[in-house]
């Protein structure tokens, strides 16, 4: 297993691809390669940070559960007992700030909407959006893996938008919230979304490719192709399972870890299918939340046809955890990526998405 690099020697790997033009410029290589964890909801603890910081990391997007009022709480406990290192960003601004200071850059978000779809009545629920937002979020799904109140899950493909869900589109859009679909979404609700989301960009933060490994979880190069119309990014996961676990597999405890080549693959598809401009790292890692047994077999959400029913779960070889990160970027430059290319995924593209949708 290959050893995390410090950010040193990250920065020096990317300098030595040409990826600062005549190293006259290397003072600026920071700023130029400010790096952003797409999405990554591992246990928020001070060891994670240095992992992060391992892997380059300036920016990261760690989802929320969805819990409310609770999930906010717990960043800013988080972010107040790590305040030399991290802060919550609310804009664009606050990452660069925080990245000239030399912190990293906290993200929050939600990959549903199940604090929302749990109230009571639907109009004072997407009022609550408001204060949530006030407090921070800044990304939001619609539904996780089952249908909810506003739309259905990936393992109801057919499913679509509900009325309820129009009015929770609509309300992210006014508030310029991001708006996440595809991955744990439904095919059609993410379809009915990105119809009603014209002029506006999309993204998946966290998927792996349908055509590649037929696995439910997986996103429909139709989907795919909206989202990048939308002027939106993919982000790809690092999740084993959907790189190699398909629907006939249900039965197979464990899917037998794939290598790094197999996560390469997907990069290489998408930057034919939609460009280089719609890809950005989401690679879903559970950092501390990955225990050791077997996956209660009456979930409704962890099916075994998507995952493996025997923890932990691995990720592809080479990039089992975001210490690892240059592996990624080694292995995209030893493909004839360029070094523009590659700064586009890293980072670049999410912060072009997350500077239109915010603002600033």
């Amino acid at each position: 297993m290959t050893a995390p690099m410090n950010r040193r020697e990250f920065t020096s790997l990317l300098l030595a691809a040409g990826a600062v033009p005549g190293g006259s410029q290397a003072a600026d290589v920071e700023q130029r390669n400010l790096i952003v964890n797409g999405l990554d909801p591992s246990a928020a603890r001070s060891e994670y940070l240095d992992l992060l910081k391992a892997g380059g990391v300036s920016c990261w997007y760690r989802s929320e559960d969805g819990a409310g009022i609770e999930d906010f709480a717990s960043v800013l406990t988080f972010c107040d007992q790590n305040a030399g290192r991290i802060a919550v960003a609310r804009s664009v601004d606050d990452i660069w700030a925080l990245h000239r200071q030399g912190k990293m850059s906290y993200i929050v978000g939600w990959q549903s909407a199940e604090a929302l779809a749990l109230q009571a009545s639907i109009d004072p629920a997407l009022s609550h959006l408001r204060a949530y937002h006030e407090l921070g979020l800044r990304i939001c799904g619609i539904a996780y893996n089952v249908a909810n109140l506003f739309g259905g899950g990936c393992l109801e493909p057919q499913v679509g938008l509900t009325r309820a869900g129009r009015r929770l589109v609509e309300e992210i859009h006014r508030l310029r919230i991001i708006l996440d679909v595809g991955g744990h979404t439904s095919e059609q609700t993410s379809l009915d979304a990105l119809e009603m989301s014209k002029g506006v960009p999309v993204i998946c933060s966290h998927t792996n490719i349908k055509t590649l490994n037929d696995n439910p979880r997986n996103t429909s190069d139709r989907v795919i192709e909206a989202i990048a119309r939308s002027g939106g990014v993919i982000g790809l996961s690092a999740f084993n399972d959907f790189h190699a676990r398909r629907r006939s597999d249900a039965s197979v405890p464990r899917t037998p870890q794939v290598a790094l080549d197999r996560h390469l693959d997907q990069y290489d598809y998408l930057k034919r299918l939609v460009g280089v401009d719609h890809i950005g790292l989401g690679p879903d890692f559970i950092e501390g939340n990955n225990g050791e047994g077997v996956v209660s077999p009456d979930t409704t959400t962890m099916v075994a046809e998507a995952y493996s029913s025997q923890r932990p779960w691995y990720y592809v070889q080479g990039f089992e955890n975001i210490g690892q990160l240059p592996n990624v970027t080694r292995g995209l430059l030893s493909r004839g990526w360029t070094t523009t290319e590659v700064h586009k995924v890293l980072g670049g593209n999410w912060l072009r998405v997350y500077r239109q949708i915010w603002g600033r």
